[in-house]
């Protein structure tokens, strides 16, 4: 009987010693605290001061196959912390639709961060901003054309309402206090540069993360260093931080946070080590003793920093932005960061961490390199079909039909290409002005009559073309979005013609509208067939020199199976071609434009590649292709082992068209 009885008693002991570890264990938990000493002018994390360093990265920029890689060298730098933006319409592209997985995983993101020692600052929105398309917000909110947004709107606030419903749940586990790396959260973004200045709409937002997330989480606000944006910007009860760049006067950015915040912790949240492009200008450059110097003063005067950007990454797909007046951005966004778009150490990379280390520790151990980058060489890529004799793969429920144009937004079509057909109604036999008189194409529009280039019309600046056609010839414009304006009052970008066309004094009606589906169409590229019927040898003779029919290109390269370190990364070069999409393997890389530049190369990451069987390119060029003038040569594109996102520019006046001196044509 003694047996069971000793048994009986360890056992005892030891679920007594599980119980209390697990009590010890929850207690440790609970001493988790983020927060701010108004007393100190600091934050406590944990009771102890704590200053953060910290550096953007936005994990819907970078395949997730190359998250690892980029937080670790952010960490290796001597970053404490991250911080990231969450685009809505990135989860959420139509309403209910949600994405959270792969390349959209933002949880396994956030502890990936966790697990390599990183705290997160999350700038949660719903707006953000960040160059993206309509800053984060969804484009179906425009359904309802008089929609205010970043307003107490009551439509927008519902929409919001069900969205953070739907965000907020998933990062309240991953907040600090509950063990995950979620220090503070941001409330909207730069709001004081909007034009409503609605502080209903900011009480909203404040109550909904509050239920959400809980009263323990620092929230906080950020604006520009300007008196009134910090007074639209703000809210008592949640914090308000700035934002500046290298060569501003430090002293006066502070001073002006701290009318907002008496006491607390002085915040730059964005502290700018580049800045962002534009088609058509050049690339964006921030010296790097100019970052270094301002970083030093920033940190010595015990100020929390993030550096905007620590590594920019990639606007694969449709997913830029714009400015206003309207100029849009480019694919890549590498904003000329420590890190670079291909995720490679810069020289800023290492100057940067120098300074760190004289006010923080750096991780001691190897910096993760460079990713190695491999030229696979020339592609012939063959035409397929032009956008107009592919029109049942790309539109396979056919047109929609209407008496005036319908909007992108009107169709359901939130990205890419609409095509809107209609019929000469008279003759113009000589040039006749086909004209957008309210600016009513957005954003570029590919003219053709009866399969023959016309010409461009452009938002802003080409609102009118001579176009010649008989009386009942086909009128084709295929209209690209360009991208949705991410920042100002102008957020509201409709797509598509969005106002009446008129030919001579003559309203064009009785549209056909097809909206495009390219990506699944060049998904089943095999049925295809081969060329098309040979209007496109007709087209070149007749049309305009300057253009030819929108049409998709196609080619294919092997990677060698036996050779270990392939695939690796490369970037794609378009030399002679003007302008367009490309997607290699189904995968969207991005628009191309070496026509208007300063981007000539596109970022292609190694993990779409694969060497069990040939990789397929395909190009929509959308312009101009660099075949033969039978219409039948090959085409060549490029893969290469170094980027090009800064050839010189030349404006050319004559042409109003913005050149570009491409340092790879000599190669081809």
């Amino acid at each position: 009987m003694g047996t069971p009885g000793v048994l009986v008693r360890f056992l005892f002991l030891l679920l007594a010693q599980l119980l209390l570890g697990s009590a010890r264990g929850l207690h440790n938990a609970s001493q988790r605290t983020f927060e701010i000493s108004y007393d100190q002018n600091c934050f406590l994390k944990d009771g102890q001061r704590f200053r953060y360093i910290s550096g953007s990265i936005h994990y819907f920029r970078i395949p997730c196959f190359y998250w690892k890689d980029r937080l670790l060298k952010m960490k290796m730098a001597g970053l404490n912390a991250i911080q990231t933006y969450v685009p809505w319409n990135f989860h959420e592209p139509r309403p209910g639709q949600y994405q959270f997985s792969g390349d959209s995983d933002v949880e396994h993101f956030i502890q990936l961060a966790h697990e390599l020692g990183l705290l997160v600052i999350l700038r949660a929105g719903p707006y953000v901003c960040a160059e993206w398309d309509m800053g984060g917000l969804p484009a179906w909110l425009l359904e309802k054309e008089s929609i205010v947004l970043r307003s107490s709107d009551p439509d927008y606030l519902a929409a919001v309402d069900k969205w953070l419903g739907v965000l907020l749940p998933k990062m309240k586990p991953l907040l600090y206090q509950n063990g995950g790396p979620i220090i503070t959260v941001q409330v909207e973004n730069e709001y004081g540069s909007y034009f409503t200045c609605d502080y209903d709409y900011l009480r909203f937002l404040q109550k909904r993360f509050r239920y959400h997330l809980g009263d323990k989480v620092v929230l906080f606000t950020t604006d520009g260093v300007h008196e009134k944006l910090l007074q639209c910007g703000s809210l008592q009860g949640l914090y308000a931080t700035v934002d500046f760049g290298p060569g501003s006067n430090i002293t006066a950015a502070f001073l002006l946070q701290r009318n907002s915040e008496p006491r607390g912790p002085l915040v730059n949240s964005e502290f700018y080590t580049g800045w962002l492009d534009h088609w058509g200008q050049p690339h964006s450059t921030v010296t790097t003793e100019a970052v270094t110097s301002s970083l030093h003063n920033i940190l010595a005067w015990g100020a929390n920093v993030n550096m905007y950007m620590f590594t920019g990454g990639t606007n694969f797909a449709y997913w830029n932005g714009a400015n206003t007046p309207y100029a849009a951005q480019p694919t890549s966004y590498d904003y000329d960061a420590p890190l670079s778009e291909a995720g490679d150490l810069t020289e800023k990379y290492f100057a940067v961490r120098d300074i760190i280390q004289k006010f923080a520790e750096v991780p001691e151990g190897p910096i993760p390199p460079s990713t190695p980058k491999f030229a696979y060489g020339k592609v012939a890529l063959k035409k397929l079909k032009t956008v107009e004799e592919a029109l049942d793969v790309l539109c396979p429920s056919g047109p929609i039909k209407s008496l005036y144009p319908l909007t992108f937004i009107q169709v359901k079509q939130y990205f890419g290409f609409v095509l809107y057909r209609t019929t000469l109604p008279k003759d113009c036999s000589d040039p006749t002005l086909l004209s957008a008189p309210l600016n009513g194409v957005h954003d570029r529009a590919y003219v053709s009559v009866d399969q023959v280039p016309q010409g461009v019309l452009e938002r802003n600046r080409v609102i009118i073309l001579n176009i010649t056609g008989k009386a009942g010839a086909t009128l084709d414009l295929l209209v690209e979005n360009m991208g949705r304006v991410n920042y100002g009052r102008y957020n509201n970008d409709f797509k598509g013609l969005i106002s009446n066309l008129t030919l001579g004094p003559d309203i064009l009606t009785d549209w056909m509208i097809f909206p495009l589906n390219t990506e699944d169409a060049v998904e089943h590229l095999g049925g295809w067939g081969g060329h098309g019927d040979g209007h496109y040898v007709e087209a070149r003779a007749r049309g305009s020199s300057n253009y030819t029919l929108p049409a998709f290109y196609a080619g294919n390269f092997s990677i060698p199976s036996g050779i270990p370190q392939l695939p690796q990364d490369t970037f794609i070069h378009f030399p002679g071609w003007t302008k367009g999409q490309v997607w290699i393997n189904g995968f969207n890389l991005g628009r191309y434009w070496p026509a208007r530049g300063p981007q000539m190369t596109l970022f292609v990451p190694q993990h779409i590649l694969r060497t069990s069987a040939p990789n397929t390119i395909v190009v929509l060029e959308l312009e101009r292709a660099p075949c033969g003038s039978d219409g039948l040569d090959l085409c060549l594109v490029e893969l290469v082992d170094k980027p090009v996102i800064s050839a010189a520019l030349t404006y050319d006046r004559g042409s109003a068209e913005l050149l570009s001196k491409d340092p790879w044509l000599d190669r081809v």
